[in-house]
């Protein structure tokens, strides 16, 4: 396997994995175009030169089924973040398995014998390619949100400037949202940027815990408290001494621990189950819930003085349905997180997949377009991640007269989505791709400021420009 280094150099540096018996051949013909070679003798090997060296390309090269796994090798390729191109023979290629692998996990490959002229062309093709997505990688990423949270919507820039206030004071905080909203990341934000922020936090999920063992959980025992009780055990409240303790799902704590709870915040002072000393506690409460807290009061299940305590500061997060316009920065930043589990050849979402997330209503949150998004990522076989892949058809189908969408605007989408994938095969060749679509180059120019597609560099947003204008002149 051959790597180039993203070095500014006349000379590029390159890593070599290969069986065969031209292995000499191969090396010298990259030496007389300017490739240093490095050898590597597998695919774990190869990682590790990958991480210490400023690698851009590959070439894997292998005339033998059992010259290489080909597992082993897509989870090599894919952790890499290199753009590849494979070396092997014809009767290899048309295993079904190597044919799946060089579809989608290499930029380009190539049969043997050696071919000098397309070899060294394709290396050039692919290291220039790996330079633009490196290049686009270290552009300076706009602000997406804050807090550890994703979204510039309207409704999170306002719970932003709720949490701004919220952590410059010590009062007991009251998060009201949906399941998978992201609760417990607001609770987090609010325990890191105050004060507390050296101390712990210390998360109970209410929902989760029998109610027999509530009281325990929550304020600890002494030895011999009840049965089974071998032990003195320190409670959540005392574990959080000095920080911060979130409960989550307040809206299932028994009555009987509501009251013990609504002490503690009058006091600041909890007593051991089995004992009667009084400990006092520094801990600052943050509760969470996806109930409607009021009519649990007016209903009797919930105590009216503990909710007055608890609602001291409150914040809503907003359910994602209302927050659509961040679907996109979601999307990159679970695309950027799982980036090591893609599918090879994937390179984003088609059009009709984000037709599809706005039309559906989000019953799980954030935490089911996470789901989503990252199950398609993996089981995707195709360059874009389609409504399909994400599970979500139907939403789109059912979207569509409800959406009311002309004919002029599906064939809008469908143009954008051929012309996107079609320039991300060519590497962004304008030529290449016109010539791929059938089309002249002003045409394509014109195509492309037409359906929006964003030029990859200020060059390509010149020539366009440039072409664009000479196209109107003729």
């Amino acid at each position: 396997m051959v790597y180039g280094d993203a070095s500014v150099t006349r000379r590029s540096y390159a890593l070599l994995l290969c069986a065969q018996d031209d292995l000499k051949e191969l090396r010298e013909l990259l030496a007389s175009h300017g490739w240093d070679a490095v050898v590597a003798s597998d695919p774990g090997e190869l990682l590790e030169h990958a991480r210490f060296a400023q690698c851009a390309v590959g070439i894997a090269a292998f005339n033998d089924e059992h010259a290489v796994d080909p597992g082993r090798l897509s989870s090599a390729i894919a952790e890499s973040k290199m753009e590849w191109l494979a070396l092997t023979t014809a009767s290899v290629a048309a295993l079904p398995q190597f044919a799946c692998l060089l579809a989608n996990a290499f930029f380009d490959f190539h049969t043997l014998p050696l071919d000098p002229q397309r070899i060294v062309q394709a290396l050039g093709h692919a290291h220039g390619k790996a330079m633009l997505r490196r290049r686009l990688r270290e552009i300076t990423v706009p602000i997406r949100g804050r807090y550890g949270m994703v979204g510039t919507s309207p409704a999170m820039l306002d719970m932003y400037r709720l949490l701004d206030k919220f952590v410059r004071v010590d009062a007991p905080v009251l998060i009201n949202g949906e399941s998978g909203t992201g609760k417990e990341l607001a609770a987090l934000a609010v325990h890191r940027e105050s004060a507390r922020r050296n101390g712990p936090f210390v998360p109970v999920n209410c929902g989760a815990i029998p109610p027999a063992l509530i009281q325990s959980q929550l304020f600890g025992h002494e030895k011999g408290a009840f049965t089974g009780a071998h032990q003195r055990q320190t409670g959540s409240l005392e574990a959080a001494n000095g920080g911060t303790i979130f409960l989550d799902e307040i809206g299932d704590l028994p009555l009987e621990s509501q009251a013990s709870l609504l002490r503690f915040l009058q006091e600041s002072t909890i007593v051991r189950v089995g004992s009667t000393k009084t400990i006092a506690i520094d801990a600052r409460v943050v509760a969470a819930t996806h109930v409607d807290l009021g009519a649990a009061v007016r209903a009797g299940r919930f105590r009216e003085d503990l909710f007055y305590r608890l609602n001291v500061l409150h914040l809503d997060i907003p359910p994602l349905r209302e927050r659509v316009e961040d679907l996109p920065l979601l999307v990159e930043h679970v695309l950027e997180v799982h980036r090591a589990h893609m599918a090879p050849g994937v390179r984003g979402l088609s059009s009709g997949a984000y037709d599809a997330m706005r039309a559906h209503r989000w019953p799980g949150n954030v935490r089911e377009l996470i789901n989503r998004v990252h199950r398609a990522m993996i089981m995707c076989e195709g360059t874009l991640i389609t409504a399909a892949d994400l599970g979500l058809e139907s939403a789109r189908i059912a979207a569509g007269p409800a959406a009311a969408q002309s004919l002029a605007d599906a064939r809008q989408d469908t143009e954008r989505d051929l012309v996107l994938a079609a320039l991300d095969r060519n590497t962004y060749n304008m030529a290449a791709t016109a010539r791929e679509l059938g089309v002249s180059r002003v045409t394509l120019y014109r195509l492309a400021q037409r359906l929006a597609i964003k030029p990859r560099s200020q060059r390509l947003a010149s020539n366009m420009g440039r072409i664009y204008e000479h196209g109107k002149r003729n």
